[in-house]
């Protein structure tokens, strides 16, 4: 894979090209304090200055402290229009520089450009926009820097630190005040760049986890929706196959009672018990589906049986004319935990047994197969196993396995599903017990 250019890999880090726009909050009460800690950082600095500073070096109070007013009041809408707040705050510190400039000394007025230009990179819509607006800014400042070494009162202050002496260092003392200012300006620009940039690219970061978690939820919400609707399709098709089979029965066997009621009663016996059956069993089966509706849990006897369960496994292993001998074994952790196990992990446990079966019995050379169904206090689970070779053209397509696994995953349980190193076939799913409520 072919390396980024660099301009490429700043410009990506910048967000040059990026679509992403940070929403322009609305003033707070932290833009007001923010403001208010610079205006007396500024103040503080300026009061202790005249505590050693000569009077004729300094202005009038009134014309200080307009001037930190001036700096300090812009900072109030740093984050609500970052570039229209930068350009006042850097002309501002230009005019105050010019005019009282101990109002500037120590770091106090760096720290204030620092925090505009942090504020304005990590705040600005426009990334491009941001980007040549603070190089404007750095640019006008070294050309500041260059007219005040030059001809400006910089020549003053080098004289009035040189003093009588001569110079003895490496560079000569205008060149050395001029790289250092420019050094000092330079990396106060370009450090308050650098963290308003990461700030930006946390606050994109925190965003897109935002909209992320958002489309989780409306697809959480979607896959609800669709389980809805395959629940109630489900609900049809047991209402069709189970109670409609009953209740059609009960009305056949109905009629025929009522015809052979005078001429042959025994017949007619024979029918109204056979209604009576299917009333029953109609329903138990209405009963179970309920339950499995309710989410029932616990001892579950044959009333309530609307699907199959763990203790109809046994059909699904004797009594089969298909020639396939199958070795069924229920292992349970303490006496009757299996007839405690929930209806749906017991339907998905009956449902993985009988696919596996099936697929041996489809694409398997096997004529032999074990079940092992272990019922813990934490979890349910069934391995099957072969010792057959697939038979050729019979590959299936794949979605009883698939359907396993979505039901595995939809229990939050483990699958392994694949072929034997010694060969044959190997089905193990393990469905946790303590987090089914």
């Amino acid at each position: 894979m072919a390396r980024q250019p660099l301009s490429e890999r700043i410009g990506a880090w910048l967000g040059l090209d990026d679509d992403w726009r940070r929403p322009g909050p609305r003033l707070e009460r932290r833009d007001a304090a923010i403001a208010a800690a610079m205006a007396m950082a500024a103040a503080m600095n300026l009061e202790l200055l005249r505590g050693y500073v000569s009077a004729e070096l300094l202005r009038s109070r009134p014309l200080e402290y307009g001037l930190i007013v001036l700096e300090a009041a812009p900072l109030l809408w740093r984050r609500r229009f970052p570039l229209a707040s930068t350009l006042v705050i850097f002309a501002g510190f230009v005019v105050t520089t010019r005019t009282a400039g101990e109002v500037n000394s120590q770091l106090v007025g760096m720290a204030l450009i620092f925090l505009s230009v942090f504020s304005a990179v990590n705040w600005a819509a426009s990334r491009r926009a941001v980007t040549a607006v603070i190089a404007g800014i750095l640019l006008a400042d070294l050309v500041w820097l260059t007219w005040d070494v030059a001809v400006g009162s910089g020549l003053e202050r080098i004289s009035d630190r040189q003093g009588d002496g001569a110079a003895h260092g490496l560079l000569g003392p205008a060149l050395s005040y001029g790289i250092y200012s420019y050094l000092v300006n330079i990396v106060f620009f370009v450090a308050a760049f650098a963290f308003g940039t990461s700030a930006w690219r946390r606050a994109r970061q925190q965003d897109q986890l935002a909209d992320q978690a958002a489309q989780i939820a409306r697809q959480a919400e979607q896959l609800r929706d669709r389980a809805i609707v395959e629940e109630r399709l489900r609900i049809a098709r047991e209402l069709h196959d189970v109670v409609a089979h009953h209740v059609s029965v009960t009305g056949v066997q109905a009629a025929a009672a009522r015809r052979a009621l005078a001429r042959r009663p025994e017949r007619a016996a024979g029918a109204l018990s056979a209604v009576e059956e299917s009333s029953r069993e109609a329903i138990g089966q209405m009963r179970g589906l309920l339950g499995a509706l309710r989410g029932a849990t616990g001892p579950q006897d044959g009333s309530r049986r609307s699907s199959p369960t763990l203790a109809q496994l046994t059909g699904l292993t004797t009594d089969r004319p298909d020639g396939l001998d199958v070795d069924c074994t229920l292992l349970e952790s303490t006496p009757g935990a299996a007839e405690n196990v929930p209806l749906p992990i017991g339907l998905s446990i009956y449902r993985t047994v009988e696919e596996a079966l099936t697929n041996v019995r489809r694409h398997s050379t096997a004529r032999s197969a074990q079940v092992v169904v272990r019922i813990t206090e934490r979890y349910a689970e069934a391995e099957i196993l072969d010792s057959g070779r697939p038979v050729p053209g019979s590959s299936g397509t794949g979605l009883g396995l698939l359907g396993m696994r979505e039901r595995v995953a939809g229990h939050k349980g483990e699958a392994e599903i694949g072929p034997r190193p010694t060969g044959g076939y190997r089905v193990r799913v393990r469905l946790p017990l303590e987090e089914v409520s």
